[in-house]
């Protein structure tokens, strides 16, 4: 190791390829937590919900994505439904275990910031005409993803950590892509250290970004 010599000149003349697998990641992984949080949302009312039907799909769905590892729901939604004749790209494969995992573990998360929120604010808000779609619309969701907003942004962070476990079925992610360009090229420890690199700055690019978008939304005033 002593007498490593190190060649980045290879990963600069690369570096574009490594932009577009950063793309990758930076796009499902914003698709997946979009449609996640959506899902997000019905889970969480349906665990509160006194519709026995609705509270056990949701328990359900809830209990699996967060006692499933990530690795073993992207190799079923690749692997395991390829076994059924229903065969995804690996960028859906991955794109639908990543929303499938976030919607669970943002359920919880929202429930607990639906919970926080006082019944009389929702008993005000009928009070004045509101009916439930207006109320969640107005009066509780806005209060309750101010509460949320920083366990949002972690799940969001680690949604662009688990995307790289794309590189197991192919996907041309950040890690798939430095897989195959380090694969030709021989030159492993300069273009691994580069996307190390590369997701600590995108992760903190997210975490500054939040930040702005929380002063700006939230005036500052988020828990």
């Amino acid at each position: 190791m002593n007498n490593y010599e190190f060649h980045w000149n290879v990963v600069f003349d690369a570096f574009p390829q490594l932009l577009a697998g950063a793309f990758t990641t930076l796009h499902v992984s914003v698709l997946s937590m979009l449609v996640g949080i959506v899902i997000a949302v019905l889970l969480a009312l349906g665990k509160m919900s006194n519709s026995k039907v609705f509270y056990h799909i949701a328990n359900v769905w809830v209990e699996i994505a967060r006692n499933t590892p990530a690795l073993f729901l992207i190799y079923m939604a690749y692997f395991g439904l390829g076994a059924y004749g229903i065969h995804l790209s690996p960028y859906f494969a991955v794109f639908s275990a990543l929303v499938f995992i976030n919607a669970g573990y943002l359920a919880e998360t929202f429930r607990g910031g639906f919970q926080s929120i006082p019944t009389t604010q929702y008993s005000a808000a009928k009070s004045l005409g509101m009916n439930n779609i207006k109320v969640y619309r107005y009066v509780i969701l806005p209060q309750m993803f101010r509460r949320i907003y920083h366990p949002m942004t972690n799940q969001f962070v680690w949604s662009i950590l688990m995307s790289s476990l794309g590189i197991l079925v192919g996907m041309d992610e950040l890690s798939g892509e430095t897989q195959r360009l380090q694969s030709t090229s021989f030159r492993t420890l300069e273009f691994f250290m580069v996307a190390a690199v590369m997701y600590f700055v995108m992760t903190k690019l997210v975490l500054f970004i939040s930040s702005l978008i929380a002063k700006r939304v939230f005036k500052g005033e988020i828990s």
